[in-house]
């Protein structure tokens, strides 16, 4: 038999916010329906008009909800399914942008930093040596999908010097680029998704407030070549509300 069910700990805000979370994820709320008002949630759940202001807040933060002016708050559309630096890699090949329907990329800024450790374990170097590091954003309509990461071996940066460049890649992905300038193509990738509560830089790379309290999908991509070597190591970091959908042939 089972326990009891276990307590909810979280902050009154927090439970309001997953409540209506869950319905909007069920489709029990659609799109263009319309959530109670401010005073209504916070007599409903007994509590301040301003813990029930930071619910709405968060929802709307997650992009599952929209503030409509003299209307009140609306259920927003499903948002783009948050895709991995594999998928984007996969959708350059066949249609020469990362991009998914409804997407665009900004915010793309490169350079030689150091690497940090957790970088630097994946590569396979020590911690503070130099590693390329390119970033962007990618964004549809609701507003932000992922912010991702690519890092690349430092020595990459003689045969393909834009990859150091603040500037969106032109002629295809970075891996395009590298087998091009060095005929190393990647033959094999691994790929791993965890989920976390957003850290301080999560939350400052994702553009929401500091005192946000979300889980969000991190989706790392390692490519290889035929040696075995790492030529680039991805990090995609899903905004929260942003959910994974793949589809597959079911084999029989």
């Amino acid at each position: 038999m089972s326990g009891p069910p276990r307590a909810d700990n979280r902050p009154p805000y927090a439970r309001i916010a997953g409540h209506y979370r869950n319905l909007i994820s069920s489709g029990e709320l659609s799109p263009g329906d319309l959530l109670p008002s401010i005073k209504a949630l916070a007599t409903q759940w007994e509590v301040s008009t301003a813990t029930a202001d930071r619910a709405m807040r968060l929802l709307r933060e997650e992009k599952l909800v929209q503030g409509i002016p003299g209307v009140g708050t609306e259920v927003m559309a499903r948002p783009i399914s948050l895709s991995s630096g594999a998928e984007r890699h996969d959708r350059s090949s066949k249609t020469q942008s990362s991009w998914g329907v409804g997407e665009k990329s900004s915010g793309h800024t490169a350079g030689i930093v150091d690497a940090p450790e957790d970088v630097a374990d994946v590569l396979g170097i020590s911690p503070g040596d130099d590693v390329i590091r390119r970033s962007r954003v990618y964004r549809d309509g609701h507003g932000i999908v992922s912010h991702s990461t690519s890092w690349i071996p430092a020595e990459f940066a003689q045969a393909v010097p834009e990859l150091a460049r603040s500037e969106r890649l032109k002629g295809g992905l970075s891996l395009d680029l590298i087998a091009r300038a060095t005929g190393r193509h990647a033959v094999k990738r691994v790929d791993e998704e965890t989920a976390r509560i957003a850290t301080k830089r999560d939350l400052e790379l994702l553009e929401l407030e500091a005192d946000t309290i979300a889980a969000i999908l991190v989706l790392t991509a390692r490519f290889l070549d035929a040696d075995g070597e790492l030529l680039e190591y991805g990090v995609d970091l899903g905004a929260p509300g942003r959910t994974r959908r793949t589809t597959s042939e079911v084999q029989r």
